[in-house]
């Protein structure tokens, strides 16, 4: 049981936090958001297993976005009225369970429709987060680093998801990488379960009064829309490129699925990177800290267009993309975090669920895109979409009032 701070919790309620639970909290993002991201680098072995062709086989990260975002909107503004607690450890228990689903999967069609219950109960990353911020309030650092920290967590899971799923199913299958993450999750359950204090619900307001809120609160707060909007667009460019990045190493480059694990291994510099972006939003404001960071994806584009013939020129723009887009990411929700702790979880509600839709509509426009026109289709939709995201962005907020308590 890690140990808390003796001012971590003073007459019921949560104070400042043990660095050691911000931590633990950080590494919950990293377990549960590397199960949504464990098929990419399997889709190759499990066409092969199951006897169906890859195009097919892209369904399955699709569902699981498209679940993902489904998840976000159905239970993460919960977190406002409810003991986060309660739900984090609950969805890590049913997303176990799912995952179980998926490495006994008979046909596609299962693992289709169990990766998307995968992606519906994952969204413990988007609890986590406004969670951590509510226990760091006043501590050195500002919400910047707090959401860094959290977020570099969620970038090694997913680095190494991608790492992990390759490389193991070399060696067992690709049916033991799902077994393998389901046992693991419950494993943080049950530490969670002893770790994790509880947290008084943020605003006294019923769960269906959240979701019913959340069109108000996207109305009527233009920073909102800008940045959630913004984030669409750029997931849609993450999608497109991870989802074909796949095609594009067993077309052209020839290797398998540890080769292309270890590929995303690349992009660490973007965890390493992460808790600078925050604190560069803590620094600059929103606007800065997005124009510095989706400008850097735009570029990671233009250095990826002569990736298709050339390794070198793909390593390299990897890195700068990925540093861009979680750089970008953990910027937003900086700037979200400055409005009412009390609508937290909707704001990252709202962030979320258009992000994922973005990278799930990313990833069938991305395929879509490779049929028609190989890597260059790719790059030219990637990067469109980038700056779109860019623009929307930048815009200045004509009001600058923040958005009242719903």
């Amino acid at each position: 049981m890690i140990a808390l701070d003796s001012d971590l919790v003073s007459g019921g309620t949560v104070r400042r936090p043990a660095r050691r639970l911000i931590l633990l909290l950080a590494a919950t993002s990293a377990v549960t958001a590397a199960n949504v991201y464990l098929s990419q680098p399997l889709l190759g072995a499990v066409a092969a297993s199951l006897g169906v062709g890859p195009d097919l086989l892209g369904a399955v990260p699709t569902a699981t976005q498209l679940g993902y975002a489904a998840g976000i909107l159905l239970l993460v503004p919960a977190g406002d009225s409810h003991d986060r607690r309660r739900l984090i450890l609950g969805l890590g228990t049913a997303s176990a369970l799912a995952l179980a689903v998926c490495a006994a999967a008979p046909s596609a069609g299962w693992l289709i429709a169990a990766s998307f219950a995968v992606g519906v109960l994952s969204p413990v990353p988007q609890l986590v987060t406004p969670l951590a911020v509510a226990l760091a309030d006043g501590a050195d650092g500002g919400r910047g680093r707090t959401v860094g920290t959290v977020q570099g967590g969620l970038l090694i899971g997913v680095l190494a998801s991608r790492a992990y799923s390759g490389s193991f199913a070399d060696l067992a299958g690709w049916r033991a990488v799902y077994g393998c993450s389901a046992v693991l999750t419950l494993l943080l359950v049950l530490v969670l379960r002893r770790a994790l204090p509880r947290v008084p619900a943020a605003a006294a307001v019923r769960y269906r009064d959240t979701l019913a809120s959340l069109p108000r609160l996207f109305r009527s707060a233009p920073l909102v829309r800008r940045v959630t909007v913004s984030g669409a667009l750029v997931g849609i460019a993450f999608g497109a490129f991870w989802t074909t990045l796949t095609f594009l190493l067993v077309g052209h480059y020839h290797l398998g699925p540890t080769a292309i694990g270890l590929f995303g291994l690349l992009a660490a510099a973007s965890a390493v990177a992460s808790p600078y972006a925050g604190r560069a939003a803590d620094r600059l404001g929103h606007r800065g800290a997005l124009a510095m960071l989706i400008g850097l994806v735009v570029v990671g584009w233009l250095i990826l267009l002569p990736g298709g013939t050339g390794l070198g020129w793909l390593i390299a723009g990897v890195i700068v993309l990925d540093v861009g887009v979680w750089g970008g990411q953990a910027a937003s929700q900086t700037a979200l975090f400055t409005l009412d702790p009390a609508i937290h979880n909707r704001l990252n509600t709202l962030y979320f669920t258009l992000r994922f839709l973005g990278i799930a509509l990313g990833s069938l426009a991305g395929s879509l895109a490779w049929s028609a026109g190989g890597w260059p289709a790719v790059v030219a939709t990637g990067a469109a979409a980038t700056v779109a995201g860019l623009i929307v962005g930048v815009l200045p907020v004509r009001t600058p009032a923040a958005p009242r308590r719903i």
